[in-house]
């Protein structure tokens, strides 16, 4: 099971702990997995996974953190890490519907860049949709969605709107996001 509930007293109580598997540097699984909350080890790595959804006419869906969450208030792509036993497809799918209500197939999902830092594998991927696909943000967690341009991700970028760890990703990856815009 990736969560459990505890059965003890204090601030915890009631919620769910998560659980992530424990990758090395070069992403073999270790079979060891970490609770999530506590400080990576030097040499442990987890799975982040985030999806970049367009339109094909060269608009990006973004979403607002809610107030209660870190970041509060800024706009980013949907993502987040995998659970333990999950596919990096699986968990973008998962995040993906939870975050947005999209559900996507993994056919679908198409994997734009891989990269790792300090303590993370990271999966980036890209999926099409049109900009009048239902919308159900999820509650706690995102506050407001809106579709945006290249042009405007780069005002909110300088306007410092979108999440710092985002923007950096977005600039990286705008060449691979832009040949998917025009492939379509």
């Amino acid at each position: 099971s990736v969560g459990q509930r505890l059965s003890g007293s204090g601030k915890e109580l009631g919620r769910i702990m998560e659980f992530n598997d424990i990758y090395d540097k070069d992403r073999n699984l270790t079979g060891r997995t970490h609770r999530r909350g506590t400080i990576w080890r030097k040499g442990e790595y987890g799975l982040v996974v985030c999806v970049w959804v367009y339109d094909g006419k060269g608009k990006f869906l973004l979403t607002r953190r809610a107030p209660e969450k870190s970041f509060a208030g800024t706009w980013e792509n949907s993502g987040g890490a995998a659970l333990a036993g999950e596919t990096s497809l699986q968990a973008i799918a998962r995040e993906l519907r939870e975050e947005t209500g999209i559900a996507a197939q993994p056919e679908e999902l198409e994997l734009l860049c891989s990269g790792r830092d300090r303590n993370a594998h990271y999966d980036f991927y890209c999926l099409q949709r049109d900009a009048d696909t239902k919308i159900d943000l999820q509650h706690g967690e995102k506050d407001a969605y809106q579709w945006v341009s290249f042009e405007t991700i780069h005002q909110m970028i300088e306007k410092g709107l979108i999440c710092k760890i985002i923007a950096r990703q977005f600039l990286r990856q705008e060449p691979l996001l832009r040949a998917k815009q025009s492939e379509k």
